[in-house]
């Protein structure tokens, strides 16, 4: 009984590990210069972004195109243009932004619908899905709700991204099990700790003696995306009220969270305006030449 169970882990794991190497073999490179109106695009919508030096933020862009050159992202009942993909992919960036080597070998297309969604993944009246990483048959697959997916990167005060918590479970998962636990990310010396600080967090939510997300008390998987969410929003308040929690984020994520986010305007770039890359010409005679 035990063998046969051995064997059909055994196979399973074997046609993973076949998959991620022929992924990781097929995985494209961007070849062409990052298009002047996504930068736009990214300096209107991306807080992330917009904290960035001029050389993180060209590895920003690199990797937003690697990103959609090797992830489909596609429209069910709605159309998805390019602010839809640019703030997709943004989404995936920014938890793996301090990771250049970082590939998601386990994502081939995130499907965007107009709204919520069911867990059979029909839109009707009364579904409160936003987001979900597939399983079974849909097992390299994300689903997003694209009205989630713009709130997320409009409102910076609500501790919420839903597609930057989707992406989270995704990282979870690239050590082969959704678990709270990021083992890529995550040295081992810090595992336990970070258990003991998970279950002692939702043991305040459940008391009803914290501000972080609700949801979060689900399972320690859920926790996890959760608390990210929290971090990569609202970094200073985290570290405010949950030091703890923001210093063990920090290690997972290789970054100073409120760093990220000091700038909290959105840096509209214009025509006329000032070029982001620092010579102080204008946009349009610089960077944006010929827009």
């Amino acid at each position: 009984m035990y063998e046969k169970i051995f064997i059909v882990i055994f196979i399973i794991l074997i046609i993973i590990l076949i998959r991620y190497i022929k992924k990781e073999n097929a995985w494209k490179d961007p070849k062409e210069e990052f298009p002047r109106n996504w930068r736009i695009t990214l300096s209107e919508k991306v807080i992330f972004y917009n904290n960035l030096n001029e050389k993180e933020k060209r590895i920003f862009e690199f990797k937003i195109q690697e990103f959609l050159l090797n992830c489909k992202i596609t429209g069910i009942k709605t159309t998805v243009d390019d602010t839809d993909r640019l703030l997709v992919a943004a989404s995936a960036i920014i938890p793996i932004f301090e990771f250049p080597e970082w590939k998601y070998l386990n994502l081939d297309e995130v499907l965007v619908y107009p709204n919520s969604f069911d867990t059979d993944f029909s839109i009707t009246s009364g579904s409160s899905v936003l987001g979900m990483v597939g399983s079974g048959y849909m097992e390299g697959k994300m689903i997003l709700s694209k009205s989630s997916l713009h709130h997320g990167f409009q409102n910076e005060t609500d501790k919420k991204n839903t597609a930057i918590h989707e992406f989270v479970h995704l990282i979870d998962k690239a050590d082969g099990v959704i678990d709270g636990v990021p083992e890529l990310l995550l040295a081992k010396q810090y595992t336990i700790p970070w258990l003991d600080l998970i279950k002692k967090k939702i043991d305040e939510i459940y008391k009803g003696s914290s501000d972080i997300n609700p949801y979060g008390a689900t399972d320690k998987t859920e926790f996890f995306a959760v608390i990210s969410e929290y971090f990569f929003e609202r970094p200073k308040l985290l570290k405010t009220k949950h030091l703890e929690l923001y210093k063990m984020l920090e290690k997972i994520f290789k970054t100073d969270g409120i760093s990220r986010f000091k700038i909290k305007k959105r840096n509209v770039i214009g025509r006329n305006s000032s070029c982001p890359c620092g010579s102080g010409k204008k946009f349009k005679y610089c960077c944006g030449k010929g827009l």
